[in-house]
């Protein structure tokens, strides 16, 4: 079920209202059944897959508990087995076949290994990494066994943060469903200008600034440099309020239920370097490859070698995850040579801050690596973006031609530029200006209400609402 659709709306006003309404013994039970519906809506038979996952970590969940260390071990490994097997199977059998095919043809034997059509279960690689981290922190003794499955259920399938995340620790949600939630005006109020923006987010900025980065990339080809730099300076901000927006209305709509989600994006935008806008953008993915797979590894703790080595794996296997393609498959590799660069020459620029006088001109310094940051940002899209690797090499390539017309894509172009005027200058205010006039906070009643109106007119007048699914949703 699509967030940005009236189905969600007529759906969450029923959940919602009869979460408060029904005693709170049986609120567990609506909000599971809530969830297995919200999933059934794409692919019905689907909710097998989850099912049989949640029933394998349930049980490893119970016997990790009072195991010897050598069979927790053997739990663990069945555990991470059956979730990334799955996962495996289904997002990366076809793409390991075809890359194993190809190699063995080239070497000059003749090969060619069956592969499936199959549709990818939406939302599988949020689901399953959510489920690992409950594994892990029972397997380190951080979280004890949930005892009753349906909340166990729940924990995995709560429809808010299903699809898309953010990606929970047992430690913050699961605590929740034991908890009794009272009807609060104000938690409600919030959770709905968080949804209110999140859908701003999406449906005024990121699906508008879709037409016109769909239409370029689209035909690589046909565009010269100047709109092919365009497009990929406008995806930058669609994939983020396509994404952040999701983000928003997903913790929106926990909090106006009395749930608490932790936050997922930072204003990634305002980074002043490449490291930094790791730490800002996905936030719970970013921390999940960091506590379980970049710590094991020694993280920062061994030689300086292994340390670039660390980051640079852990970047390949994060690119891995967002696709089955060598396109995000270098994406990835790139974000993590981008890190790598920055430790290397990290000494190197407080020197060159005070060589140029910039060190003296805070703003100055601030905007330019802000600046210089979403660039790098940028160049790494094009291979998230592009629809192959010829394509994006070809990108690249027309970059060059700044000769010729940019296309113009009637109003879309306009309203492209003022939508993220529109997102910066917001997250400036919030990031610099916080103790500032405020709009949609303002103690006058007449001001805060005439703010939300205006978004809401925005959003009916600006919006794109021909049911555009969210990226992320292909992860």
């Amino acid at each position: 079920m699509l967030f940005n659709s009236f189905q969600f709306v007529f759906f969450f006003i029923i959940v919602s209202t009869l979460f408060y309404a029904m005693p709170f013994k049986f609120r567990w039970l609506l909000l599971l059944t809530a969830s297995c519906y919200f999933y059934m809506v794409y692919i019905p038979v689907y909710i097998l897959i989850l099912a049989f996952t949640i029933t394998i970590d349930y049980f490893v969940g119970l016997f990790l508990e009072t195991a010897s260390v050598r069979y927790k071990k053997l739990l663990l490994v069945i555990s991470i087995i059956s979730n990334i097997g799955i996962l495996g199977f289904f997002k990366y059998y076809n793409f390991f076949t075809e890359n194993i095919s190809f190699l063995i043809n080239h070497l000059g034997y003749k090969a060619k290994l069956s592969s499936f059509s199959l549709i990818l279960p939406i939302g599988l690689s949020f689901h399953t990494f959510q489920a690992l981290s409950y594994i892990i922190e029972v397997y380190r003794g951080n979280q004890k066994a949930e005892k009753h499955f349906g909340i166990y259920a729940l924990y995995v399938m709560f429809f808010p943060q299903l699809v898309a995340g953010p990606i929970e620790r047992p430690q913050n949600i699961l605590y929740q469903f034991y908890e009794k939630k009272v009807f609060d005006p104000d938690g409600i109020s919030s959770g709905l200008k968080l949804m209110l923006r999140g859908f701003f987010k999406k449906l005024v900025i990121a699906d508008r600034l879709a037409i016109y980065v769909n239409a370029v990339y689209n035909h690589p080809a046909s565009n010269n440099g100047k709109s092919l730099i365009v497009a990929t300076f406008f995806f930058a901000f669609q994939i983020y309020c396509d994404f952040s927006g999701y983000s928003d209305i997903a913790i929106g709509a926990a909090k106006v239920l009395g749930f608490k989600l932790v936050t997922n994006f930072n204003n990634p935008y305002l980074s002043r370097n490449v490291s930094e806008f790791w730490k800002r953008w996905h936030i719970s993915l970013t921390t999940w490859f960091r506590d379980y797979l970049y710590i094991p590894l020694g993280g920062s703790r061994v030689s300086t070698a292994k340390v670039y080595l660390n980051i640079l794996l852990v970047f390949l296997i994060s690119g891995l995850w967002h696709g089955a393609s060598w396109n995000f498959i270098l994406w990835g590799g790139l974000n993590g040579l981008y890190l790598i660069f920055l430790k290397i020459t990290r000494k190197f620029w407080p020197l060159f801050y005070r060589i140029t006088y910039l060190e003296k001109i805070a703003w100055l310094k601030i905007s330019l690596q802000m600046v210089v940051t979403t660039i790098f940002v940028c160049f790494s899209w094009v291979f998230f973006r592009a629809n192959t690797m010829t394509d994006s090499f070809l990108i690249f390539k027309r970059m060059t031609l700044l000769k010729g017309e940019l296309f113009a894509g009637g109003y879309t172009l306009q309203y492209c530029f003022l939508g993220i005027f529109i997102l910066l200058l917001y997250e400036i205010k919030v990031e610099y200006f916080k103790k500032t006039f405020n709009l949609f906070n303002n103690s006058n009643y007449l001001i805060r209400n005439c703010s939300f109106a205006l978004v809401i007119v925005a959003i009916i007048m600006l919006g794109v609402f021909d049911g555009g699914q969210f990226i992320y949703f292909q992860f």
